[in-house]
């Protein structure tokens, strides 16, 4: 009893004054940089190089667009549950009104692997940027055992091995300081949010405007590198294969969705919030990418800081842009680990509302108006994972759990236009059933990519997730408790016949 429960849309619709009030304050524009904030961040400043230099070439362009299309189909998708249901949940709530509770628990446990796992991930690489910064510029050497994660991974190997490090202590401090902010107010939140992507969106804009005007044309031929005998080098299928590594740099558009109770106008903010960050992104990514492998040879990105690699090829003419890109990557990374712990809180707000996790996460702050424990108890395993593990083994994580929640909230759509058609949908997807089929496809392709040991660690994850739904949330689940309610009610008494 309970695992097919599906929450009422209607109920849902009508939800802005049920259980506890989140502070509404943001807009259309604020959720439009909320998404860029997510987005502009390690991708851009990180694995662009490492996706050129070891799959695709010049053609990341390509796999930039590719992995694009695949966000769009999947951001129309959540453009029309967004207008549809302006709910704190994201995925999590569309799941659980269209596929059943089991799956929404299934897809918010899941979510926990984008939301949590990328602000550590990011952080990490944030970490990497600052101490190159303050080594170069203010002549601060940190130690490398408090900067440099005290374990790594090994291919074919689920087991990370010790690297003799202590602890990665900026990414730490940084988590703690931006938990602090969210704890807050999302109002206080979203101001310093702004002010950093104007600041990085107009570093990423420098780096195109003048770097174009270096790039050597010679540096593109051949424009896709011959396949090297081995699928995912070079050829065509290296670049299906960076799309699916560069499906990182746009994780976070999502995370919008996140702040529907916050938003003033869902139903007209949120898809404007989504589909206008993916857009913006997109056209920045493909200027970047085209830009940096026309500054310097593909092979010469596989470092972690591929854009001072470019702008040093520039010669004399950039030097002036490296201090300026150094301080863009700090700032950048850090709004993307400030909006990745945005989202997170507010699914465990959602699934403690429901009933699936303890009331305590549920808890709202009485002066702040935000989900102040959520946040506390997020940034708190942040700070372990980041301060502990590497930002490969992460970004792995993150990638299959954000895929995995793009192909739920795209089956929603089809069964909902199939179950309920009669539904008021503000914002509709376009083109359906074949959007929300092509980004089924889209995702589930760039999934398999992602190698054996990622999916065993995504299985055993989702492992450790029923036990917990079992144990606890099918126990205490609100929507099971109504929906028994509702049936002991209907259901005909032996004292009365059926009807009276």
């Amino acid at each position: 009893m309970g695992i097919g429960t599906r929450k009422n849309i209607g109920r849902l619709q009508e939800a802005d004054g049920e259980g506890h009030v989140l502070h509404r304050t943001l807009n259309g524009l604020q959720l439009t940089l909320l998404g860029i904030g997510a987005i502009i961040g390690a991708g851009i400043f990180v694995v662009t190089g490492t996706a050129a230099a070891q799959h695709a070439g010049p053609a990341i362009v390509l796999s930039f667009v590719l992995a694009g299309l695949g966000c769009l189909f999947a951001g129309l998708c959540y453009a029309e549950f967004a207008s549809m249901i302006p709910v704190a949940g994201s995925a999590y709530t569309y799941g659980y009104a269209t596929l059943g509770e089991l799956v929404a628990w299934i897809i918010g446990w899941d979510l926990m692997l984008e939301y949590l796992f990328a602000s550590s991930a990011v952080a990490v690489g944030w970490s990497g940027y600052f101490t190159s910064f303050v080594r170069d510029y203010l002549h601060w050497h940190l130690p490398d055992a408090l900067t440099n994660a005290p374990f790594e991974t090994r291919a074919g190997s689920l087991v990370p091995q010790a690297t003799g490090a202590l602890v990665n202590l900026p990414a730490v401090l940084l988590v703690a300081l931006l938990t602090t902010l969210l704890v807050v107010g999302i109002h206080e939140s979203a101001r310093v949010n702004n002010v950093i992507v104007f600041l990085k969106v107009s570093i990423v804009l420098l780096v195109i405007g003048f770097g174009a005007f270096h790039v050597d044309t010679s540096h593109w031929r051949p424009f896709i590198p011959p396949n090297t005998g081995r699928f995912g080098e070079f050829g065509w299928s290296g670049v299906l294969a960076g799309a699916g590594v560069i499906f990182f740099a746009y994780i976070g558009f999502d995370a919008v969705s996140t702040a529907a109770q916050e938003t003033r106008d869902p139903k007209r903010d949120l898809p404007m919030g989504i589909l206008g960050s993916l857009l913006v992104c997109t056209v920045l990514y493909v200027l970047m990418a085209g830009v940096m492998t026309g500054l310097a040879p593909y092979s010469t990105l596989n470092v972690p800081e591929p854009v001072y690699v470019a702008i040093s090829r520039g010669g004399a003419a950039l030097a002036w842009l490296r201090p300026i890109v150094g301080l863009g990557a700090v700032a950048g990374l850090a709004s993307v680990v400030l909006v990745m712990l945005l989202g997170q809180p507010r699914v465990f707000f959602a699934m403690s509302r429901d009933g699936l996790l303890p009331p305590v996460f549920g808890r709202v702050h009485g002066r702040f108006r935000t989900p102040y424990v959520s946040t506390l108890i997020t940034g708190g395993i942040s700070m372990v994972v980041a301060g502990l593990f590497p930002i490969g083994l992460l970004g792995h994580l993150v990638s299959i759990g954000t895929l995995f929640a793009f192909i739920v909230v795209c089956a929603g759509i089809l069964v909902l236009r199939h179950t309920r058609p009669d539904l008021p949908r503000p914002f509709r997807t376009p083109f359906v059933p074949v959007v929300p089929v092509l980004g089924i496809l889209t995702c589930g392709a760039l999934m398999l990519g992602l190698g054996l040991e990622t999916w065993l660690r995504l299985v055993i994850w989702l492992a450790i997730g029923l036990v917990i739904y079992f144990a606890y949330g099918r126990k205490h689940s609100k929507a099971a408790r109504e929906e028994a309610a509702s049936a002991e009610r209907d259901a005909p008494s032996p004292l009365r016949p059926p009807g009276a």
